[in-house]
């Protein structure tokens, strides 16, 4: 038998040819999205499709434990990549095999695949973790809430870290299923619809499911000793609210409110077409908090919201994110105007519906309200920044903008708009600029002096300039619509 010797360079050479084209090209994902608010946030190279998490938690320790399995795509060809987590992992497969993790950064979960994935390769990634989330935190903050008998996972624009490792931007929206063991006598409560409960060994188990696209942020999760009624609107929408039994006197005041939410879908449906998910409600935890958050199908109620009495406004805002803001997604975090705009308008519209004051008359209030030197007006509702993601701006120069536009294209062409748009972009994300060209196909009128005049000018438009304001020039402060005081409560900065 000859031996036949093989130079050492055309070894090298014949060992690269073996390796296929895609691993050799292979790269890791980038450990963000591309989002300039927050450059860390979510990851490139893949996109999920589907969550499932299985979880276990105990209030009185507040230990989570949890196998995630998230279905994906490869969107291009990938060595590694990234989830966004805080838990302790103790194992990851990727396609079943065994991969190796690291972590980085504040909040970033290194997975290395046992061999490169090509670009639209189909991806199954199993996170076994466990934990205490009250903790951790990131960037000096926690959006985990305890509670007095378990906890709260619900806030903007993250929250996902602290319970399930996941690409935390609305670009990447997915379905989910969530199943959580409590003890007994305990709930979990989660986003969509409860597709059963089964009890073994003092523990009871809650499996959630949500069949529309959501954002990571929308994905919520409460434990604790609720009471829960259902119900269903007359447009045929269940509806699945919880209540703390620990609410004290906010109790009254906030099933007064929440318990509205399907009579308000069914409302809001006639400005914004279909409701666009399987199921609607909201819960009211026994937090410190003060904020609402429009998680996907269960709204979160902080009780302070219902501590001066009942508050239907809050409940409309929340619900009409469903559509704007959950149903149609920004495509990154300076497009916040399309979410909160149009939810304070709809506050507007609710007002002028119970006789406490016309959009117009509230647009009227706030405009006079703040003088030309005024702060308000150095922040631009279209590109805020994200310091003042969640400024008063945001919300109510943001619903300006809104009636300006009424104003200007006329109220057919704007109830069309409002009606469209979740239509054009269901389970989608769109941005303002996206908005804005939409509109003008609607109506036919060229509108970009108009959104730049209200949402990116760090300034008080003129009244001469301002087609959304009803006062002559020089007028005086308006009476405050009666309205006012309850949407004004509703504002408040989301739980860091």
């Amino acid at each position: 038998m000859h031996r036949r010797l093989i130079a050492p360079g055309a070894l090298a050479a014949s060992l690269l040819l073996a390796i296929p084209a895609s691993a050799a090209s292979s790269s890791p994902g980038a450990p963000g999205i591309g989002d300039p608010y927050y450059p860390a946030y979510g990851n490139g190279g893949y996109d999920v499709s589907h969550y499932d998490l299985r979880l276990t938690y105990q209030p009185r320790t507040d230990e989570l434990e949890g196998t995630a399995t998230l279905l994906a795509t490869t969107t291009q060809d990938l060595s590694r990549f990234d989830l966004d987590f805080l838990l302790d992992v103790s194992e990851v497969r990727v396609n079943g095999a065994k991969a190796s993790f690291a972590t980085s950064g504040q909040h970033e979960l290194e997975i290395t695949p046992a061999k490169p994935l090509p670009k639209g390769t189909p991806v199954t990634v199993v996170v076994r973790y466990s934990g205490v989330p009250s903790t951790k935190s990131a960037y000096g903050f926690s959006t985990w809430h305890r509670t007095p008998d378990g906890a709260v996972a619900a806030d903007e624009p993250e929250a996902a870290w602290w319970w399930y490792p996941s690409n935390d931007h609305p670009l990447d929206k997915a379905t989910y299923d969530v199943s959580v063991a409590v003890p007994d006598g305990t709930q979990a409560i989660s986003n969509g619809t409860l597709q059963s409960t089964s009890s073994r060994l003092g523990w009871t188990r809650y499996n959630w499911r949500s069949n529309k696209p959501q954002a990571t942020y929308l994905t919520t999760l409460a434990v604790g000793k609720f009471d829960i009624t259902t119900s269903t609107s007359e447009g045929g929408v269940p509806v699945v609210n919880a209540y703390s039994k620990d609410l004290g006197d906010n109790d009254g005041a906030a099933r007064a409110s929440v318990e509205r939410t399907g009579e308000l879908v069914d409302w809001l449906s006639g400005y914004f077409g279909p409701y666009p998910f399987s199921s609607a409600g909201g819960y009211v935890p026994n937090t410190t908090t003060g904020y609402a958050l429009e998680t996907q199908t269960r709204v979160y109620y902080s009780p302070k919201q219902f501590a001066n009495g009942s508050n239907t406004s809050v409940v409309v805002h929340e619900l009409a994110h469903q559509w704007y803001g959950d149903d149609v997604s920004l495509k990154g975090w300076k497009d916040i105007w399309i979410n909160e705009g149009f939810a304070r308008y709809a506050q507007w519209l609710w007002s002028e519906h119970e006789g406490e004051g016309t959009a117009q008359e509230l647009a009227d209030y706030v405009y006079t309200s703040h003088p030309a030197d005024d702060a308000f007006w150095t922040v631009e509702p279209g590109d805020p920044g994200p310091d003042d993601q969640f400024d008063i701006a945001v919300y109510d120069r943001g619903a300006l903008a809104v009636q300006a536009l009424r104003n200007e294209i006329g109220d057919d062409a704007f109830f069309a708009v409002l009606k469209g748009w979740p239509k054009k972009h269901a389970y989608g994300n769109a941005s303002v600029d996206d908005f804005r060209k939409y509109a003008e196909q609607v109506s036919g009128k060229p509108l970009a002096a108009l959104f730049d005049t209200w949402l990116f000018q760090p300034s008080k438009p003129a009244v001469s300039a301002a087609r959304g304001v009803s006062l002559a020039r020089g007028e005086g402060v308006p009476a405050r619509p009666k309205s006012w005081k309850r949407i004004a409560a509703t504002d408040s900065v989301h739980g860091r």
